[in-house]
C-alpha cells in the first residue's frame, strides 16, 4: 500500500511539473504600447555627436511617422547612451553601445517604462560605425515602442 501511495505521489509531482513547464512555454503577453511624442538623446562626455544625432534624428522621424488609431498613454522617451565601445573582436569591427530608455508619462511626468539593452553592430569601414550603431540603436528603439520604421 505504501509502495502505490508513493508511486501516485511520484506521478502526481511529475504532472505539476510538466503543467509547470507548458505555463511558461505558452504564449506571453503582449508588451504595453505606448504614444510617444518626442524623445531626447542623453549621454555623458566625450559621446561621438554624430552618433548621438543619428540616434535622435531617426528616432523622433519614426516618432512622427508613427499614427496611433486607439487612445494610448502618451510618453517622451529620454534615451541615454550610456556607453560605447568601439573596434572589438578579431577583425576590429564590432561596435556595442549600451543604453537605458525611460517612458515618462506626458500627464503627470512620472516614469512609466524603462528599458535597457546592449546594441551590437558590424561596420568594416571605421568611419561609418557611428552612422551605423546609430541606425542599429534607433532600429531597437523603434522596435521596442513599435514606432514607423518609414517617414511620411
Amino acid at each position: 500500500m505504501n509502495w502505490l501511495r508513493s508511486c501516485f505521489c511520484r506521478a502526481a509531482l511529475v504532472c505539476v511539473a510538466l503543467t509547470a513547464c507548458v505555463s511558461l512555454s505558452g504564449p506571453k503577453p503582449a508588451a504595453p504600447v505606448y504614444d510617444v511624442r518626442s524623445a531626447v538623446v542623453l549621454s555623458g562626455p566625450n559621446m561621438p555627436a554624430d552618433l548621438l544625432s543619428g540616434i535622435n534624428d531617426r528616432v523622433n522621424a519614426a516618432i512622427n511617422a508613427t499614427v496611433r488609431d486607439t487612445v494610448l498613454p502618451r510618453v517622451v522617451l529620454t534615451i541615454r547612451v550610456v556607453s560605447v565601445e568601439k573596434g572589438l573582436g578579431f577583425q576590429k569591427d564590432r561596435n556595442i553601445a549600451k543604453v537605458s530608455i525611460d517612458a515618462a508619462s506626458v500627464e503627470d511626468g512620472s516614469v512609466i517604462a524603462v528599458s535597457a539593452f546592449d546594441v551590437t553592430s558590424i561596420a568594416a569601414d571605421p568611419k561609418l560605425a557611428d552612422e551605423i550603431l546609430a541606425e542599429d540603436v534607433a532600429a531597437r528603439i523603434r522596435s521596442v515602442f513599435s514606432l514607423s520604421g518609414r517617414s511620411h
